[in-house]
């Protein structure tokens, strides 16, 4: 088991038993760890103590966050990426697909892919030339690459790890400096994109309803459909769908499993709670 693994089944006994206020040793037990060794484990990976990272999980913190939260309009390009005590500008391109691309599968497009390690578990990203069109959190690789050939059914599919690609493994590492561009290639509808983009805009460590992303789209009675093109998100955690709660402030399911979305709302809190964010410029094609 991995320490990821041993965190996200101590978090998922968190959200089950918040209300009671489980302490170390009972953590520590889900983690089948010492009470020591997981204080200790923890704090290395989270950066705070386990009674600190439980607040940030409760159903009461992420309320807060909602009720204390910017407009869309004024949270827009103040996404702040930190590492190591800085801030560092992340910008993100979205070049939709052209219609031939979207009609014939990828035909004649060269994809390469990769496996890589993220707090989060292990993932596989895939890119082309004009920018990284998955990112997927795995269990199983071959299921991974066996997903990413139904999705681009005609297209040459190679394993080659790519600039792009250590960009990514630098984004997880918090080591993305001030001139490093991510460039997302993505196919989708009009609607899709506008969703895909409106999540670039939620700042880290805040959280946002299905509602206000069907309103940041320019669609609010598309609440549905907005939930529908949220699951559809082909580049995980880049693109923060585990930024969109529901509206009575539950968590809520995730594609890559809702402990894995608990792990990155507590992660990404633990880190912003005392900073303040930085300008984010997002430029849509």
């Amino acid at each position: 088991m991995t320490d990821y693994q041993r965190i996200a089944a101590a978090l998922t006994y968190l959200r089950a038993n918040f209300q009671a206020q489980p302490g170390l040793e009972e953590l520590a037990e889900q983690a089948h760890w010492s009470p020591f060794h997981f204080q200790r484990k923890f704090q290395e990976w989270a950066g705070v103590s386990p009674k600190k990272f439980l607040q940030y999980l409760s159903l009461d913190h992420a309320k807060q966050m909602l009720r204390q939260q910017a407009s869309v309009a004024d949270a827009a390009y103040e996404t702040g990426l930190s590492g190591t005590g800085r801030l560092h500008d992340l910008f993100v391109t979205l070049e939709a697909m052209t219609p031939g691309e979207y009609r014939h599968g990828g035909a004649a497009l060269a994809i390469q892919y990769s496996f890589g390690e993220s707090p989060f578990g292990t993932y596989l990203v895939a890119s082309t030339a004009k920018g990284i069109c998955k990112l997927v959190f795995v269990e199983d690789e071959q299921a991974a690459l066996a997903e990413l050939r139904l999705e681009w059914p005609n297209a040459l599919l190679m394993q080659a790890e790519t600039a792009a690609h250590a960009q990514v493994a630098r984004f997880f590492a918090r080591d993305f400096a001030p001139t490093d561009r991510l460039h997302l290639h993505l196919k989708g509808t009009a609607f899709q994109l506008k969703i895909w983009e409106s999540l670039l805009r939620i700042p880290e460590g805040q959280l946002r309803t299905y509602s206000q992303l069907a309103v940041a789209a320019e669609n609010s009675a598309a609440v549905r459909a907005a939930g529908t093109a949220i699951g559809a998100n082909p580049v995980g955690y880049l693109i923060p769908c585990h930024r969109v709660i529901r509206g009575t402030g539950e968590f809520g399911q995730y594609r890559w499993g809702a402990p894995r979305k608990a792990v990155m709302l507590g992660w990404e809190a633990a880190r912003t709670s005392a900073e303040t964010t930085v300008p984010m410029t997002t430029a849509a094609a």
